[in-house]
Protein backbone atom coordinates (compact mmCIF):
# COMPACT_ATOMS: atom_id res chain seq x y z
CA UNK A 1 0.00 0.00 0.00
CA UNK A 2 1.11 3.37 -1.13
CA UNK A 3 -0.62 6.69 0.89
CA UNK A 4 -0.94 10.31 -1.02
CA UNK A 5 -1.22 13.37 0.58
CA UNK A 6 -1.70 16.40 -1.85
CA UNK A 7 -0.77 20.13 -0.52
CA UNK A 8 0.20 23.27 -2.50
CA UNK A 9 -3.47 24.30 -3.90
CA UNK A 10 -5.11 27.13 -3.36
CA UNK A 11 -6.11 30.72 -5.12
CA UNK A 12 -4.07 32.32 -7.99
CA UNK A 13 -4.73 35.08 -10.20
CA UNK A 14 -4.50 33.93 -14.31
CA UNK A 15 -0.77 34.54 -15.34
CA UNK A 16 0.50 33.04 -11.89
CA UNK A 17 1.95 29.82 -10.41
CA UNK A 18 1.58 27.25 -7.93
CA UNK A 19 3.69 24.04 -6.81
CA UNK A 20 1.76 21.26 -5.84
CA UNK A 21 2.99 18.46 -3.73
CA UNK A 22 2.17 15.07 -3.14
CA UNK A 23 3.97 13.31 -0.03
CA UNK A 24 3.80 9.57 -0.48
CA UNK A 25 4.21 6.81 2.44
CA UNK A 26 4.13 3.05 2.83
CA UNK A 27 5.89 0.83 0.14
CA UNK A 28 8.86 1.91 -1.58
CA UNK A 29 8.43 5.09 -3.44
CA UNK A 30 10.70 4.97 -5.57
CA UNK A 31 9.29 1.89 -7.78
CA UNK A 32 6.19 3.39 -8.63
CA UNK A 33 5.15 5.77 -11.41
CA UNK A 34 3.52 9.10 -10.01
CA UNK A 35 0.72 10.86 -12.23
CA UNK A 36 -1.10 14.11 -11.93
CA UNK A 37 -4.78 14.29 -12.77
CA UNK A 38 -7.47 16.61 -12.08
CA UNK A 39 -11.03 17.51 -12.20
CA UNK A 40 -12.47 20.64 -12.80
CA UNK A 41 -16.34 21.31 -12.16
CA UNK A 42 -18.70 18.99 -13.95
CA UNK A 43 -15.86 17.31 -15.89
CA UNK A 44 -14.72 13.98 -15.96
CA UNK A 45 -11.12 13.55 -14.49
CA UNK A 46 -8.16 14.08 -16.88
CA UNK A 47 -4.27 12.99 -17.33
CA UNK A 48 -2.30 16.25 -16.83
CA UNK A 49 1.74 14.90 -16.43
CA UNK A 50 3.15 11.75 -15.30
CA UNK A 51 7.05 10.90 -14.42
CA UNK A 52 8.48 6.88 -13.94
CA UNK A 53 10.21 5.75 -11.44
CA UNK A 54 13.56 6.56 -12.24
CA UNK A 55 12.47 10.22 -12.61
CA UNK A 56 14.23 10.23 -16.60
CA UNK A 57 11.24 10.42 -18.47
CA UNK A 58 8.22 12.61 -18.08
CA UNK A 59 4.82 12.90 -19.93
CA UNK A 60 2.56 15.88 -20.35
CA UNK A 61 -1.00 16.28 -21.40
CA UNK A 62 -1.08 18.56 -24.41
CA UNK A 63 -2.91 21.26 -22.61
CA UNK A 64 -0.29 21.60 -19.91
CA UNK A 65 3.20 21.40 -22.24
CA UNK A 66 5.22 23.82 -21.61
CA UNK A 67 3.66 25.67 -18.08
CA UNK A 68 3.65 22.71 -16.17
CA UNK A 69 6.57 20.54 -14.63
CA UNK A 70 6.74 17.56 -12.82
CA UNK A 71 9.42 16.15 -10.89
CA UNK A 72 10.22 13.53 -7.92
CA UNK A 73 12.51 13.53 -4.94
CA UNK A 74 12.48 10.00 -3.97
CA UNK A 75 14.89 10.67 -1.11
CA UNK A 76 12.12 12.96 0.40
CA UNK A 77 9.76 10.87 -1.33
CA UNK A 78 7.76 13.35 -2.84
CA UNK A 79 6.37 14.12 -6.53
CA UNK A 80 5.79 17.85 -7.34
CA UNK A 81 3.98 19.69 -9.78
CA UNK A 82 4.99 23.03 -10.86
CA UNK A 83 2.40 25.44 -12.59
CA UNK A 84 3.47 28.10 -14.24
CA UNK A 85 0.87 30.51 -16.46
CA UNK A 86 -1.96 29.56 -14.70
CA UNK A 87 -5.16 30.19 -16.89
CA UNK A 88 -8.75 30.08 -15.72
CA UNK A 89 -9.62 26.57 -17.08
CA UNK A 90 -6.52 24.89 -15.03
CA UNK A 91 -9.18 25.05 -12.12
CA UNK A 92 -9.55 21.80 -10.76
CA UNK A 93 -8.82 19.40 -7.65
CA UNK A 94 -5.60 18.40 -8.66
CA UNK A 95 -4.82 14.57 -7.43
CA UNK A 96 -1.72 12.76 -7.39
CA UNK A 97 -1.28 8.85 -8.43
CA UNK A 98 0.75 5.98 -8.15
CA UNK A 99 1.24 3.01 -10.32
CA UNK A 100 3.14 0.18 -12.02
CA UNK A 101 6.43 -0.71 -10.82
CA UNK A 102 9.91 -0.94 -11.91
CA UNK A 103 9.77 -4.37 -12.69
CA UNK A 104 6.81 -3.91 -14.78
CA UNK A 105 6.57 -0.18 -16.07
CA UNK A 106 3.42 1.30 -16.76
CA UNK A 107 3.80 1.07 -20.99
CA UNK A 108 4.77 4.97 -22.31
CA UNK A 109 1.25 4.83 -24.43
CA UNK A 110 -0.78 4.37 -21.45
CA UNK A 111 0.89 6.59 -18.64
CA UNK A 112 -2.08 8.83 -19.05
CA UNK A 113 -5.05 6.30 -18.52
CA UNK A 114 -6.49 6.72 -14.82
CA UNK A 115 -7.05 3.27 -14.59
CA UNK A 116 -3.21 2.02 -14.79
CA UNK A 117 -2.87 4.00 -11.22
CA UNK A 118 -3.53 1.81 -8.41
CA UNK A 119 -3.05 4.28 -5.43
CA UNK A 120 -4.42 7.79 -5.18
CA UNK A 121 -4.58 10.86 -2.98
CA UNK A 122 -7.56 13.41 -1.85
CA UNK A 123 -6.58 15.87 -4.37
CA UNK A 124 -6.32 19.37 -3.90
CA UNK A 125 -8.04 22.56 -5.06
CA UNK A 126 -6.27 24.93 -7.46
CA UNK A 127 -8.79 28.15 -8.22
CA UNK A 128 -7.35 30.62 -10.93
CA UNK A 129 -9.22 33.80 -11.01
CA UNK A 130 -9.95 35.91 -14.12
Amino acid sequence: QVQLVESGGGLVQAGGSLRLSCAASGRTFSIYAMGWFRQGPGKEREFVAAINYSGRSTYYADSVKGRFTISRDNAKPTVYLLMNSLKPKDTAVYYCAAGGTSRTPIPTATMGLLQMYDYWGQGTQVTVSS
